[in-house]
């Protein structure tokens, strides 16, 4: 009996070391899909606490839009990522959190006087749209109100579009995560209705993500007050 009882232990002690190396996270590779306001407000305190708790872990971004990123998720390309579930054909989806989106306009603009700044009134002004796929909630908004922007410039970053409006080529609405430390001769206002856009985790499925993934969404998930 004894070469059995050897092998068992044996088997015993590999099954503990492989399940200490998975609390652990003694290596990974976390892949996600992000946006920019994500990528410069959220995920730099996001990833300090977590390489304190799983130093060894890396991360890999992809910096993309609505439907990019969703593609990315079903091709494999990233674990996970962030998008509006509005957005979202197919995959599941984990709501993190609602925000504020504001009116950005040069800071010698009319409307720039006002608490609120009507959507009707942006409909009279060059828009500068931020490109975000197949979905946008300022459009979404625009159009649930029934009226239509005047777009001239269609842009794929927020801090261009930042810098567009405040050498006064047109205006914009920008999600106020990346305007909240944003150092341009702009002015942010919220507008009238108001306009918001839903943050949430997409992914295949949460059975089938990486350990470092899974671990990672559910440090996310405990400290998702926190986030600004």
């Amino acid at each position: 009996m004894y070469p059995f009882i050897e092998r068992t232990i044996l088997q015993y002690r590999a099954m503990q070391e492989k399940a200490m190396e998975i609390k652990g996270l003694e290596t990974g590779i976390i892949r996600v899909g992000t946006i920019t306001s994500v990528t410069c407000h959220w995920m730099p305190m996001l990833i300090k606490g977590f390489q304190q708790l799983y130093p060894n872990v890396q991360f890999v971004f992809h910096d993309g839009d609505y439907t990019s990123i969703q593609e990315w998720i079903k091709t494999g390309l990233v674990d996970f990522g962030f998008i509006s579930p509005s957005a979202v054909t197919g995959l599941e989806t984990i709501k993190i959190k609602d925000g504020e989106m504001l009116a950005v306009l040069p800071k010698n603009h009319p409307l720039a006087q006002n608490t609120k700044i009507p959507l009707a009134a942006l409909t009279q002004e060059p828009f500068i749209l931020l490109e975000e796929g197949h979905y946008n909630e300022p459009l979404e908004a625009f159009h649930a109100a029934g009226l239509k922007p005047d777009i001239k410039y269609t842009v794929h970053d927020d801090f261009a579009i930042m810098t567009m409006v405040e050498a006064g080529l047109g205006v914009g609405i920008l999600a106020k995560l990346i305007l909240c430390r944003a150092n341009y001769d702009i002015v942010c206002l919220p507008t009238n209705p108001p306009v918001y856009r839903q943050l949430a985790i997409g992914l295949k499925e949460k059975d089938s993500l990486p350990i470092a993934s899974k671990y990672f969404i559910r440090y996310l998930l405990e400290n998702v007050d926190k986030l600004p």
